[in-house]
This record gives C-alpha cells, structure tokens and sequence, in this order.
C-alpha cells in the first residue's frame, strides 16, 4: 500500500449520453439515452436526467421507456466516442506514461509517476487535468478519485458524481470504505448482496466480521479471498499500461468438415465457456469477439463485434459469436471454428453470482454502412444531406427518415423528413462536419 494518493481514477460523466448532448444541441439538459433501442435493447448510458427519472445502465429498453418516455433513446456512435476517448486518454498520457484504461471512458493513472506532482498540491493539479480535458472535448466532464490504491481511486470517483474531485486521506481508507454498501467492491452485484444479506452482511463493516476462511467457504477460494482484503481497503495492484496478454481464445480443427450450423452453435456454446473460464481465472473482462472461420478449401475468415462493456459472461460471448456465425456460408462445411476475445480490462465488474443462462442478447455496435450494404437508419446516426447539409437522424420508419439538421457548432436545428432511399442523404462519419 502506498503512503500517498497518488493513484488517480477517471470517470467520464455519463459518456455516450454526454458526447450525444454536446454534439445535438437540441438535447442538451434534456433526458438522453443510448443503447439498444429494439425490444431486447439494453441502456448502455443514460444521461443524469434520464437518471432522475430511475434509468440505469444495464436496464432493459422497454422498461426505460416506462419510466422515462419522452427521453431522446439513441443507437450508439461509436467513432464519436472512440475520438472524444483518444483526446481524454492523450491528455493523461501527457502527465504519465503508466495509464491504464478501463474502457473508454475510464482509467487509472499513476501520478506518482510525474515529477512534478506533489501530493499536498493534488486537488489543483488534478484540477489542470479536469479543466483541459472538458476545453479539448468541448464541454465533457470526469468524476475523479485520488487514493493510494486503485480500489479507493475507484471508490472515491463514484463520491462527488458528476464533475467531481475525491481525495481519499491516506491512512483513512477503511474508515471510508466500512461505512458503504458491500455492493460498492466491484464483484459484489445484486445476486451476491442477496446471498451476503442472508447471513447478514450489508455493509462492507459487517463483511470484515467473518475469517478469511468462512468468506471462501462460502463463496469461494478466489472470490472469498478477494473480499476479505478488499473490504479492509487492502490493494496493492500497480497501474499497468500494458497488458502482456492481447487475447484469450480457443479454436479446434475438425477431422471432418462440419456444415450443421446447429452442432457449429453447440461448438460455440463450449468454446465460448472456456474462454470465460480463463478470463475469469485471470480477472480480466473484454469488449470485442471474434470468430475464426476455416472453409474446406482452406480459405479463412474472421469476424469481430465489439460489445457496449466489457464482460466475461460466457452466455454474452456465446451469443455474441453466434450473431457472428450466423453471418458466414457454411454450407460447403468448416474445417475449423474458433472463438476469441480482446480489448481486454483486468476490472471486471460483472457480479460473482450472476445467472448468465438468463442473459439478454448482448448489445453490438452497428456496423457501418459499408458493412451492411442498404442503410440501416437509426436514432442518433450522423448523416448529411446535399440540400440541408449535417444532422442526425430523429427517427426512421414506414420508408421515411426524419432529420434534425444541427451540429455541436450550430444552434438547435430545423427538423425534415425525406424518404429512406433519398440519394441527397447519406451517412456521415462522426466528427466530419461541413463548415
């Protein structure tokens, strides 16, 4: 444990709701959230007034609209997010090079590794950080933690939510930590807080009463271990740019080419649960999944889909590669199949006890449209018209396309629909804007 917070936590405010609010002037200070907007849709982030009105990450799409009807629900803009991600992650890595995200909107840093920080000075020079990051991005904001660990780092950027500053005081960090909800350790969700509850265990003060021998025996020898010293504020992990390990993946290559699409989903189904099985073994999550295909005349293909968050569920990676699989001809028989997983964080949040049978078809980002040939219009996409000029789509339905024409550099804008196969409109990639 270090004797000085110096280990600092960035959390981008309400990210993709925040990047949709800064770049659709029309939506600021309104209820904004993005996801998956079909049925089976999940809320990947919902902005802070779509959060007053009970909207959670992870909450499925339909009961957001219950609670919240009149938000603006947007599909994901993912290049929209991996530049604003590139700014904020450049500017850390100009205080240091030991930066660790998490995702794309967070990460540790090491500011110990800056010979200009001083401790007693950290609120003003984490304030410099703060302050550029929201002028570089032209208005986003972070909720930092400072702590002489990564767990309180972590901890502490949840306190001041949003655009806020946490200092954890060395040597105060149990004090701190004893007082929460045993759900505020990462690994602790709702279906371990109900199997801690039953022995009545709320808090992280009453989850230090029982020996590090009865948390394994109860949960397990890597789970049980963990907590104990977790909820005694004990983390010596340092921060590490680099990870040695790109992926995890499994493959196998068959004695006879195999063409029954459901045996090649069965086959899936068991390699999908093996590289869970070494994610969770090393403590690691990813974000993108790849299937590895082999046709019997030896021609081989990949095909990558890059998840909302990070996961090491094996039902989110198996129905994650068989969306994939069900995109490839294996009619003529694969020789072999393999399953995989990169964009790689050693923070894994899912819970400890989650029923991953019962998970939900994972959310995807779109693909382009490029990709998929005839457009796909969906809420919240950037597109341009030869006419009207930049703006995303309102909505889309029965052959027509309704467009609000506005821009983060412009004024809330008019709004006009055309039909969906209008030739003056067209996709626009994020961040190219007409001047």
């Amino acid at each position: 444990m270090r004797s000085t917070a110096s280990i600092m936590h960035l959390d981008l405010d309400a990210f993709f709701a925040s990047v949709e609010q800064r770049d659709k002037p029309s939506l600021r200070g309104k209820p904004v959230i993005v996801g998956g907007i079909g049925p089976r849709g999940v809320v990947a982030t919902a902005s802070y007034e779509a959060r007053l009105r009970g909207v959670r990450s992870a909450m499925r799409t339909a009961e957001a609209r219950a609670r919240c009807p009149h938000a603006a629900f947007l599909g994901g803009r993912f290049d929209a997010y991996r530049e604003a991600s590139r700014i904020v992650m450049g500017r850390l890595r100009e205080v240091t090079e030991l930066v660790e995200p998490l995702s794309l909107d967070e990460a540790f840093v090491d500011l110990a590794d800056n010979p200009d920080f001083d401790p007693e000075g950290v609120v003003e020079f984490v304030g410099s950080i703060l302050a550029d990051i929201t002028e570089r991005t032209e208005g986003l904001t972070a909720s930092v933690g400072v702590a002489s660990s990564k767990l309180m780092a972590k901890i502490g950027s949840e306190i001041n939510k949003p655009n806020g500053l946490f200092v954890v005081p060395p040597g105060a960090e149990a004090d701190i930590l004893g007082p929460m909800q045993a759900t505020a350790i990462p690994g602790v969700g709702p279906a371990t807080a109900e199997r801690l509850r039953r022995l009545g265990i709320q808090t992280v003060e009453e989850l230090r009463v029982p020996s590090e021998a009865e948390l394994i025996r109860i949960l397990g020898n890597s789970s049980g271990r963990s907590l104990w010293r977790l909820s005694r504020a004990l983390d010596d992990r340092s921060v590490v740019p680099f990870r040695e390990t790109k992926s995890v993946s499994v493959e196998d290559t068959f004695e006879n080419d195999i063409s029954d699409r459901s045996y090649l989903e069965i086959i899936i189904d068991r390699m999908a649960r093996k590289v869970a099985e070494r994610l969770k073994k090393n403590g690691i999550s990813g974000r993108t999944v790849t299937i590895k295909i082999r046709h019997h005349d030896f021609e081989t293909h990949t095909r990558s889909a890059t998840l909302i968050g990070p996961t090491d569920s094996a039902a989110t990676l198996s129905a994650t590669a068989k969306s994939l699989l069900a995109q490839a001809d294996v009619s003529n028989g694969l020789r072999l199949l393999g399953v995989g997983v990169s964009g790689l964080a050693d923070w894994v949040q899912d819970d400890l006890f989650t029923d991953h049978d019962a998970a939900e078809e994972p959310e995807i980002e779109p693909e382009s449209a490029t990709q998929r040939g005839p457009v796909r219009w969906y809420p919240g996409m950037d597109v341009t018209h030869a006419d009207h000029g930049d703006g995303w789509v309102w909505g889309s339905g029965l052959g027509q396309v309704t467009v609000r024409f506005e821009t983060r550099h412009t004024p809330p804008g008019p709004v006009h629909t055309f039909r969906a196969d209008d030739p003056a409109l067209d996709v626009r990639h994020a961040g190219t804007v007409k001047p």
